[in-house]
């Protein structure tokens, strides 16, 4: 059997807060399609959608987006009046670069280059 990723579901709190900054972090429209349910289509990937659940976060997520961009630095310092927040400072190793980031939520995603 082969399958397909459909979407990315994140738990939260305020799904169309996080559908607005997915969207402007990765292009598409965001869509609420109830108070509980939100969710974007980026250009050339899996939708990703967000659920209400009613606890919150507690602990560092087992799963994150690496999103690449040409400079980690200045797109850490892009997203974060969006609510976005940095963990540590950039990493750089023979793979390139990295930054470790949280969106308005808590949820864990890194941006890298090549």
């Amino acid at each position: 059997m082969r399958a397909h990723v459909q979407e990315i579901v994140f738990d939260c709190a305020d799904p169309a807060a996080l559908a607005r900054f997915w969207s402007a972090l990765l292009g598409g429209a965001p869509v609420d399609r109830s108070p509980d349910w939100s969710y974007v289509d980026p250009p050339g990937f899996a939708r990703i959608a967000f659920q209400r659940v009613p606890e919150g976060k507690a602990v560092k997520n087992r799963l994150h987006l690496d999103v690449e961009v040409a400079d980690p630095v200045a797109a850490a310092d892009e997203v974060l009046p969006w609510g976005a927040r940095r963990s540590g400072g950039p990493v750089t190793d023979e793979q390139g670069t990295f930054q470790v980031m949280h969106d308005p939520e808590g949820n864990e995603f890194c941006f890298v280059t090549g």
